[in-house]
């Protein structure tokens, strides 16, 4: 994380709360039952913000199904060709616009007293709209 510009040490400003976070743990195992490697990953408790506090609108890029219609439709008039393709890094690499303050995790590789000011996006913030939508399992 620190190699990838995660966080970034900051003091917390007088007002502002600093998120939670918590390492969550998973060994992947392979078919027979063995060992495949072991997973780590940091999460933010986004379910402690508050509305009108800590973010004030919650978005998730979600097309709708007519806007899909319409857009294969005109594709298939046209004689377009149509592809589909799933980006599954980039919720990982988002930068964030609005300053988000985060507490240093437990046992941390940063061994810093103060707050870290989050720099890219982390899973479960409200304020990107991912607070109903559970963690997926096999990250």
């Amino acid at each position: 994380m620190r190699l990838r510009g995660v966080f970034r040490a900051a003091k917390l400003p007088n007002g502002q709360r600093a998120i939670g976070t918590k390492w969550v743990f998973k060994i992947k195992r392979k078919a027979d039952g063995s060992i495949e490697k072991y997973k780590a990953r940091l999460v933010a408790k986004g379910f402690k913000q508050k509305y009108g506090i800590d973010y004030t609108e919650t978005f998730s890029p979600v097309v709708k199904y007519v806007t899909l219609r319409m857009i294969i439709a005109i594709a298939k008039y046209f004689g377009w060709p149509l592809d589909q393709l799933d980006v599954v890094t980039a919720f990982l690499y988002g930068i964030m616009k609005e300053l988000v303050f985060c507490a240093v995790p437990e046992a941390s590789f940063a061994r810093v007293e103060r707050d870290l000011r989050r720099v890219r996006v982390l899973h479960r913030l409200s304020s990107i709209g991912v607070r109903p939508v559970p963690l997926r399992q096999d990250r």
